[in-house]
């Protein structure tokens, strides 16, 4: 499966999906997140990372550009840094701020607003697209590596109906 789309009636069901995406994510992913303000990206993020043991705060990184979580993956320690492009300028700040380091095999990288990094962001093994409908939203999950096939062939998740 190089594709899952589906339809998240509410926030309990962005939560589950980010719980089902802690399960099915790997060591060394990089995960980009697509959507427009209040689309859904940072509670995603947020559910996941409580989904895989953070038991503390999750805040946008809107400020910071980043923040790291480290969390027990597949019996080890792993480090998920949660990325907000979006106040960024320029491709070249992402370089200068050495965020490529990041992308090194060993961290889950969640990014949001990628475009603003442009072509210095390493390719995304999955590309998640959330856009708002109704009272919900429509996700889309796109696979684009060997890695985020494995992660969309792993991923249990049946929204509510």
């Amino acid at each position: 499966m190089q594709h899952f789309k589906s339809h998240l009636h509410d926030e309990a069901g962005t939560a589950a999906l980010g719980a089902a995406l802690s399960r099915a994510i790997t060591p060394g992913m990089a995960i980009y997140l697509h959507g427009d303000l209040g689309a859904g990206k940072t509670a995603l993020t947020r559910a996941l990372l409580h989904a895989a043991g953070h038991t503390g705060n999750v805040k946008s990184p809107t400020y910071t550009l980043s923040e790291p979580y480290s969390v027990k993956m597949e019996g080890r320690d792993v480090n998920v840094i949660h990325f907000d492009l979006y106040r960024m300028s320029s491709p070249e700040e992402f370089l200068d701020a050495g965020f490529r380091e990041d992308f090194n095999g060993d961290n889950v990288c969640i990014v949001e607003w990628p475009e603003k990094a442009g072509s210095v962001l390493p390719p995304a093994d999955l590309s998640i697209f959330l856009a708002v409908a109704g009272d919900g939203r429509d996700v889309e999950l796109q696979a684009s590596s060997a890695l985020g096939l494995s992660c969309l062939e792993r991923l249990k998740f049946a929204p509510n109906l």
